[in-house]
């Protein structure tokens, strides 16, 4: 794999687990320190590119990184594979800037307090060494440009008082009937030009005092600029933003409405999908994830609280209240209980890179979806199925209702997501593939490892026989005996768009693993 130290498979075999290394950490805590709400990370972002990287927290800051492995080397990585260069496998990246994206404010009319917290962040396309982005809270949605500006200095002037000539000087120092011309500086010269006026003439030597200040580029500094605010637009939390594969509109999602915005305008926007009923009693489900296509800038994909994923083609009408297709997994006869419809909730979506596959995370589950079939999903990951027994408890604290964020690696090969105890997990999808890997958002992540049984898998093109995959299981404790931290939780993560390299969140620490 790129930049990763996977052993290689025999030609025809599945790809072999990873062995995953610290590579990073921001913000680490130190034993004992106390954690500020203000200082959670809530969302996280790779830029296309995988060279800078996106944290928003509950204080409503945004944090940039920027990748410095590569850039020490004098050139791109794609140039530097061109030369033939030895590449770093050791994926780094360092602190570039900061700025306060959002801040706290009181909605009167609805006596609503609108929280800083940032709820996503998506970048965009870049332009002139610019950077930009999209953050948004609850209710705005706001669009940055970070440039680096050169800070000018003047490092040269007269100040000396002795040296200083007055006006009144100048003008009695003046040989009106001289025709020497002027230098810069106030020097003369005796060689004259027609287009000079002989009417006016300095001292031999120049002025001394005639002095132009030197501007001097001493440093750059990062600027934050907010260009446009998109506000007003939406009645319930916004829970997605994703930019279109057309760099020029964007989609916002709340639970009952997604609006299509134009970058380049703030003060208006369509809406494009609406499930409020007509009478609020009615309602059965809400959305909670939306997601542009990669590549098709007309398709569009939306999940439900109910566990089903609509995808939508824009071309179809303007308002795209019915779907292109549905994929929803049926439930077992039987197997209904009070939490049911609560577990089947999705999270979070993302599309694979080539947009042929969808993958999404309910609580207790990831499900792999290909487009082209319907019927089910092509495969499904059990996450944590040990917690099955604690649902009642998970309930009575409001852990059941957290939302876990999930990711795909640049390949398609594997998918990431998060768990409790700061417990993360990878699993392999492609042919034959049985990699179940539990990992643990420390510098050791690879400490809390458990064999796990060899379990079938399949190709996700050659059958639609659909498999269950399940991380490592033990019930109630961790592999070391631990009982599970129901109050750390690994919410946010997200993979390297070309390489095997994983930033993911815990509390306020930002870590980060490459193989």
């Amino acid at each position: 794999m790129n930049g990763g130290d996977e052993v290689v498979a025999a030609p025809g075999g599945p790809p072999q687990p990873l062995e995953w290394k610290f590579s990073q950490v921001f913000g680490e805590r130190t034993a004992g320190e106390e954690v500020q709400e203000v200082d959670i990370i809530s969302a996280i972002e790779f830029d296309k590119t995988g060279d800078h990287l996106a944290t928003g927290d509950r204080g409503g800051r945004v944090v940039l990184f920027e990748r410095t492995d590569t850039k020490d080397n004098g050139g791109t990585r794609r140039d530097l594979e061109r030369m033939d260069y030895p590449i770093s496998r050791h994926p780094e990246f360092r602190y570039k800037t900061e700025f306060q994206s959002h801040e706290p404010e009181f909605d009167y009319l609805k006596s609503l307090e609108i929280e800083e917290k940032i709820n996503k962040i998506r970048w965009c396309q870049t332009a002139n060494g610019a950077l930009f982005l999209l953050s948004t809270n609850d209710k705005t949605i706001k669009f940055w440009k970070v440039q680096e500006k050169k800070v000018k200095k003047i490092s040269e002037m007269n100040v000396d008082p002795s040296k200083a000539v007055g006006n009144g000087n100048l003008a009695s120092s003046s040989n009106l009937g001289s025709s020497k011309t002027h230098l810069a500086n106030g020097g003369c010269s005796d060689r004259s030009f027609s287009c000079l006026s002989n009417d006016i003439s300095f001292p031999p030597g120049g002025i001394p005092s005639l002095r132009l200040p030197q501007v001097t580029s001493h440093e750059t500094s990062l600027v934050a600029r907010c260009r446009r605010v998109y506000a007003h637009a939406h009645d319930y939390h916004i829970n997605s933003i994703s930019n279109n594969s057309d760099g020029e509109t964007f989609i916002s999602a709340d639970d009952l409405r997604i609006n299509l915005w134009n970058l380049e305008i703030s003060n208006q926007s369509f809406n494009i999908v609406d499930v409020k009923p007509a009478n609020m009693e009615d309602l059965t489900e809400v959305i909670t994830s939306a997601e542009f296509h990669p590549t098709h800038c007309n398709t569009l994909a939306y999940s439900s609280s109910k566990g089903s994923i609509r995808l939508i083609d824009l071309r179809q009408s303007a308002l795209c209240d019915s779907h292109a297709k549905l994929f929803e997994e049926q439930e077992a006869p039987g197997a209904r209980s009070f939490f049911t419809e609560i577990i089947a909730s999705i999270s979070d979506i993302k599309f694979g890179k080539d947009g042929r596959y969808i993958l999404s995370r309910d609580y207790m589950t990831l499900k792999l979806w290909d487009i082209n079939m319907d019927s089910g999903p092509v495969t499904t990951f059990q996450v944590h199925e040990y917690l099955r027994p604690k649902l009642c408890d998970l309930y009575e604290n409001d852990s059941i209702f957290d939302k876990f964020e999930c990711c795909l690696s640049g390949d398609g090969l594997r998918v990431a997501t998060g768990s409790y105890s700061n417990l993360f997990r990878v699993f392999g999808c492609g042919t034959g593939s049985t990699e179940a890997t539990t990992l643990e958002a420390s510098k050791n992540p690879m400490r809390r490892q458990v064999p796990t049984p060899s379990r079938p898998s399949r190709s996700l093109s050659s059958s639609i026989t659909r498999v269950v995959r399940r991380g490592a299981e033990n019930p109630g404790v961790d592999a070391n005996g631990n009982c599970f931290d129901f109050t750390t939780k690994l919410l946010h993560l997200a993979w390297h768009p070309t390489e095997n390299s994983i930033a993911c969140a815990a509390a306020n620490s930002l870590y980060m693993y490459y193989a």
